[in-house]
């Protein structure tokens, strides 16, 4: 039905359009009874207006947002800084062949080109975390539109964020779960698609997510998680790091097991489902076996203090920036070398501890029955108490006489018997005293032995030092600064000074043969005394090693056995200031090395590393050499920044005379073939091997100083806090075996070297060498033999009369060798 109003106002219109007769207003019309109600418009009418407010209003919203995103877009950051992608990457220390040693950094990470990563990582990365990213354009608009949906039922935000969106956020945003952050997500998204290559953002995306235990990018994890190089690999485990960016702090195989494997085997579903690998492939990946790191992995090359020593040469140079710039430094260190070295030490280190009495349990804990309960109880006793490399902690579960079971902190129970009890066989009887008593609740510690059983052990108190390098180029090949760095960051090798005992004497004896003296030199080992008038103090009457006196003997003779009494000899005849000046030669410190008799025992102040070097001198014919540790510093470029050559042994660099080193050589070869180095000889059976052993006054400390032509190699051991060893303990029972089981290991496989030629300036008599100066008649024949002859005048020209030390250095001197 038509409106009559409409009807009659469209007629009207067409009648004014064709007419000029005037318009009559409707209400003035006589012939039209006046309305009584306005009609209302109809509901299409309302739909019609509702339409066009609703377009308008759209309009409105569409030119608001498109204002809004346009300037938020133009404000947005520059993204094309990323096309030369440079992440804060640590400080990273290798060995010389390569091997990771130490890493300093704010973050755990390797940058790896995408074209070194393999194609099982990016493929199990892009089956679970984003299968169409070669596809779109950045957003995934069907994966958006669910979870707005899935925000706007459960009121949280929920994921759909495709890689270059988690590029976006983990480049230039927080964390924090808004649409606001979404909104900036979803740009940035869009402008990294328009300024990078796909490539270019997966190859972000991969070294940069973080996925758990300080590891960002999948290189850093797969060395975190699996002690290997990323391109090592397996199926299985590229799912398994695959499965970390979700949650990895929850989904990692460290923290998380059981959730890890879930999530693993959900990323080699998804694998086969976007066809990146078959159905065998993927069946095989479920079956295998995953070995994770241990964090006392025995194929971990341990060389923190190396890693330490270089990160304070690094600082020293350029600062905090060392913790992000990607500086990598290569050391001369050679793992095999370095592995050696670490497990010679503590082995002898243990070996020693085995000697020592039984220090009781570390702390006892009761221990419920119930099964869940004792877990937590065992894991409490033991959260303080780490593994300390091979050195276990346990706590004792049930003790006897005859049998020890302890459980460790992974839950596996031990069963320790027969020899393995030899520590605490005392303390598993009633009578024990109760804090020495092994029982129920006891934590302990424990160690495999050679024979593959469990001992019961415990952690030393004391500590030693090995140093290794090479005499002709001074590369460092290893160095272990003590027992274990987690314990003790001290390095023994550089900080410790240290009394060098007897191991001392061979630089006494070459400034000896530059005052004529000869090897065959007699000298008298009998008694010396110093009474209180001399030494203005207390009375000093030194003597040998086990206390007895041999009478007249020769020079080598006199180092081979290691004589007090002949060293203080021929010291005091050839004069401690001319004795100070030479021991400078070798790399030693005047002001360390008072000039005063005890020196001939050792009784100044070294540390391993100068002993190396010093070493090194008779090793390499008698030139000085620094040690040599870092040998490469590159930037993340790998742009060489630093690069160091090996010395040149020319006349520049000389210490002594090759006369001087040659006939050196000689009397340390004696030390091994025949004196108290003998050991090395025996164990070895090389005639290329040279040393000195060292043991100061009340076997405070130990030392063996050595070498093979091609290899110098320095052991100590001692108490921090300066204290007695033993009665029974010297450098051929303590510190020789350390150096045998080093030596042994490195020199496996190098040739006896054959032996020096002799210098032009030396002759052989009657199978001895001497200077061609100072031949048999033209040398000191002899020291203090009955009033015997005396080396002439000329000869002991310079050479002072030996002083004694003023009263208060007397008085610590006599202290430490009375």
């Amino acid at each position: 039905m038509r409106c009559g109003w409409c009807s009659h106002h469209r007629s009207s219109r067409s009648t004014r359009a064709r007419t000029t007769v005037p318009h009559i207003e409707r209400d003035s019309d006589p012939r039209r009874p006046r309305d009584t109600a306005r009609p209302r418009p109809g509901w299409h009418t309302w739909l019609q207006r509702l339409a066009l407010v609703g377009a308008a209003g759209l309009a409105s919203v569409l030119l608001a947002g498109g204002v809004a995103v346009a300037l938020v877009y133009r404000n947005l950051p520059d993204v094309s800084a990323l096309s030369d992608y440079q992440p804060k990457l640590p400080l990273r220390v290798f060995s010389s062949d390569g091997v990771l040693i130490g890493e300093f950094g704010e973050e755990r990470r390797e940058l790896m080109p995408i074209a070194r990563i393999p194609k099982q990582m990016k493929e199990a990365v892009l089956a679970v975390e984003d299968a169409r990213f070669y596809d779109h354009g950045g957003i995934d608009y069907k994966g958006l539109v669910r979870a707005v949906l899935a925000n706007m039922k459960r009121g949280k935000s929920q994921g759909a964020s495709t890689i270059t969106m988690q590029v976006a956020r983990n480049v230039y945003l927080s964390s924090e779960q808004t649409y606001t952050r979404k909104f900036y997500e979803v740009l940035l998204a869009f402008r990294l698609e328009h300024q990078l290559s796909k490539d270019q953002i997966l190859e972000i995306y991969l070294n940069q997510i973080y996925l758990g235990n300080r590891a960002y990018g999948f290189a850093a994890a797969s060395e975190t998680y699996f002690g290997k190089p990323l391109s090592d690999i397996t199926l299985a485990q590229a799912a398994m790091l695959a499965g970390l960016p979700k949650a990895p702090g929850t989904n990692n195989p460290i923290n998380n097991p059981e959730r890890a494997h879930t999530r693993q085997l959900y990323v080699i579903d998804r694998m086969q489902e976007a066809g990146f690998i078959t159905a065998a492939e993927a069946d095989a990946a479920r079956k295998e076996p995953l070995q994770l790191r241990q964090a006392a992995d025995p194929t971990r090359l341990h060389a923190e203090y190396v890693a330490e020593t270089v990160r304070q040469l690094m600082y020293a140079q350029y600062g905090d920036s060392i913790y992000t710039r990607g500086f990598k430094v290569t050391t001369s260190l050679v793992a095999a070398d370095q592995a050696a070295a670490y497990k010679a030490l503590r082995n002898g280190i243990m070996n020693y501890e085995r000697r020592q009495p039984w220090r009781g349990p570390r702390s006892f804990v009761d221990l419920p029955d119930d099964p869940a309960s004792l877990d937590d109880a065992v894991d409490d006793a033991l959260a303080d108490q780490p593994d300390v490399g091979d050195v276990l902690s346990a706590v004792v579960l049930s003790a006897g006489p005859k049998e020890v079971r302890a459980v460790r902190g992974n839950g596996d129970t031990l069963s320790i018997t027969g020899e393995g009890l030899g520590l605490v066989r005392a303390a598993l009887s009633d009578r024990a005293a109760p804090n020495l008593k092994v029982r129920r609740g006891a934590v302990i510690r424990v160690a495999k032995t050679p024979k593959d059983s469990w001992e019961i052990t415990q952690l030393p108190e004391v500590e030693g030092a090995l140093v290794a390098m090479d005499p002709k180029s001074g590369d460092v090949k290893a160095l272990v600064g003590g027992f274990d760095y987690s314990q003790n960051k001290f390095n023994h090798v550089t900080q410790a000074w240290r009394q060098p005992g007897s191991s001392f004497k061979p630089f006494i004896y070459s400034a000896a043969l530059e005052k004529g003296f000869a090897t065959t030199t007699i000298v008298n080992d009998a008694p010396l005394f110093f009474d209180a008038a001399t030494t203005g103090g207390q009375p000093w009457e030194p003597k040998d090693y086990e206390g007895t006196f041999e009478g007249p003997m020769t020079l080598r003779q006199g180092l081979q056995k290691s004589k007090n009494l002949v060293t203080i000899r021929v010291l005091q005849s050839i004069g401690t200031h001319y004795a100070q000046d030479w021991i400078t030669n070798f790399g030693f410190d005047r002001d360390k090395h008072p000039a005063y008799l005890p020196m001939a025992l050792g009784a100044g102040s070294v540390t391993p590393m100068q002993m190396a070097s010093a070493y090194s001198v008779f090793a390499n014919g008698g030139y000085r050499i620094a040690p040599r540790l870092v040998t490469r510093i590159t930037d993340r470029d790998d742009k060489v920044l630093v690069e160091t050559e090996p010395p040149k042994l020319d006349e520049s660099r000389r210490a002594i005379s090759p006369r001087n080193a040659f006939i050196m050589d000689n009397l340390l070869q004696s030390v091994v073939r025949g004196g108290t180095g003998y050991k090395a000889y025996q164990a070895l059976r090389r005639d290329d091997l040279y040393g000195k052993t060292g043991t100061t006054n009340d076997s405070i400390d130990t030392w063996f100083a050595g070498f093979q032509p091609s290899m110098v190699a320095i052991a100590w051991m001692g108490y921090d806090a300066p204290r007695k060893l033993g009665d029974r303990e010297s450098g051929g029972s303590l510190s020789l075996p350390i150096w045998i089981d080093y030596m042994r290991a490195v020199l496996k496989d190098v040739p006896v070297a054959a032996p020096a030629p002799p210098p032009a300036d030396v002759v052989k008599v009657d199978g001895e060498w001497y200077y061609d100066d100072y031949t048999p008649g033209h040398d000191v024949a002899s020291l203090g033999v009955d009033e015997g002859p005396t080396p002439p005048a000329e000869q002991l020209a310079g050479a002072p009369v030996s002083p004694m030390p003023a009263p208060e250095e007397r008085s610590r001197i006599l202290d430490l060798f009375k």
